[in-house]
């Protein structure tokens, strides 16, 4: 029987001539349902006169049957719902100008600092680059940015095009803008709320993203008034929490959780940071010196999915320091799998998302 990931995997085999992009990537499949003997869905043109127009019906038709041959499979052509594409959450009116050409934007946050939310955000980044995808990442705290020493470009400033925008530094594949570009490591930001969140505003509507397939949001850590003010001003995709075992940050992802619900921004699952420890010696052994599997019991609780499981591993800190993402470094190493199988989750849940799902159960096996 036929699931709605196969159907969407399937569709991305059917790729608009123009972009050179398949129409899953495009955000182009609304309203996916997926039966035991039926499919349909409407797929969102851009020129309803081209030729790509009057054929991409059939062209759905023919992937799902190669899966399925007897399926019925309802396909409507539609370029009234390009508008949809503008947003998923928030006041799209109000949406910073620069972001119109980005196709998701993926919030990272925790309910408490340090639990690895910017490492999660940066090796998730560069995983998606990797997958073939244009890639963004803003760090949006203005009190601690790390996104600049994470990718060895603290000592760098971003130029102005122009249309005085700013132009993004980019690492890694990935576009990178902080406001840790623009203020000397020894000068502490000393803002109040609403400072901060203009600052992030003019940071995402006045800078030359281009065409992004994924924007990642570095969240500061918390659920006060920044992280509201800054969800509701961008129109989210969807976020996801990040976290360790222990209770006590357990107990502070379930606020993060509880914040975007608040908001009606998706929450596209947890990530378990620093989920276990498995001596190099020792690769078959895993010490669960946070706890295990919290993450796993509070994501049950809450009816949102496990998007994966990081371990602690001490090339990963390693790296970081240095300023060069584990992805780009060590892409081999148990680390840079889960991030990789990480963002093929989240790159899953969004395609769901994307087609009028509700996120999936995780079906990756992670340990």
């Amino acid at each position: 029987m036929l699931t709605p990931e196969a159907v969407i995997q399937a569709l991305r085999t059917v790729t608009e001539p123009v972009s050179g992009k398949n129409l899953v990537r495009l955000r182009r499949v609304r309203q996916l349902d997926v039966s035991a003997d039926r499919v349909s869905f409407t797929v969102v043109v851009t020129d309803p006169g081209s030729a790509f127009a009057s054929e991409v019906a059939s062209l759905c038709r023919t992937a799902i049957r190669a899966l399925e041959p007897d399926v019925h499979v309802d396909v409507t052509v539609d370029n009234e719902m390009i508008g949809l594409d503008a947003a998923v959450s928030g006041n799209a009116n109000d949406a910073p100008p620069g972001i119109g050409d980005t196709r998701n934007i993926i919030a990272v946050a925790s309910g408490k600092g340090g639990v690895g939310k910017s490492t999660v955000a940066v090796n998730l980044a560069v995983a998606l680059a990797k997958s073939g995808y244009d890639v963004g990442l803003v760090d949006t705290d203005m009190y601690g940015p790390s996104i600049p020493t994470m990718f060895g470009v603290h000592d760098e400033r971003p130029r102005v095009d122009d249309q005085r925008r700013i132009v993004p530094i980019e690492r890694c594949g990935v576009r990178l803008l902080s406001m840790g570009f623009l203020v000397d490591d020894d000068r502490a930001v000393i803002w109040r709320g609403p400072m901060v969140s203009g600052a992030v505003r003019q940071f995402l509507g006045e800078t030359a993203w281009g065409e992004l397939d994924y924007l990642v949001m570095d969240l500061p850590p918390g659920t006060g008034d920044i992280q509201l003010t800054i969800v509701q001003t961008v129109p989210l995709t969807g976020a996801i929490i990040v976290s360790t075992p222990q209770s006590v940050a357990l107990a502070d992802a379930r606020k993060g959780v509880a914040m975007f619900q608040q908001v009606d921004v998706p929450v596209l699952g947890i990530v378990e940071n620093m989920a276990y420890f498995t001596p190099p010696d020792l690769p078959d052994r895993k010490y669960f010196l946070f706890g295990d599997g919290g993450a796993a019991r509070l994501a049950a609780e809450l009816g949102v999915p496990v998007l994966g499981e990081i371990p602690i591993e001490q090339t990963l800190r390693e790296y970081c320091d240095a300023g060069t993402p584990l992805m780009e470094a060590d892409s081999g190493s148990k680390t840079a799998r889960a991030f990789a199988d990480l963002a093929g989750e989240v790159d899953r849940q969004v395609a769901l998302r994307n087609a009028g799902l509700e996120p999936a159960a995780v079906t990756i096996e992670y340990r």
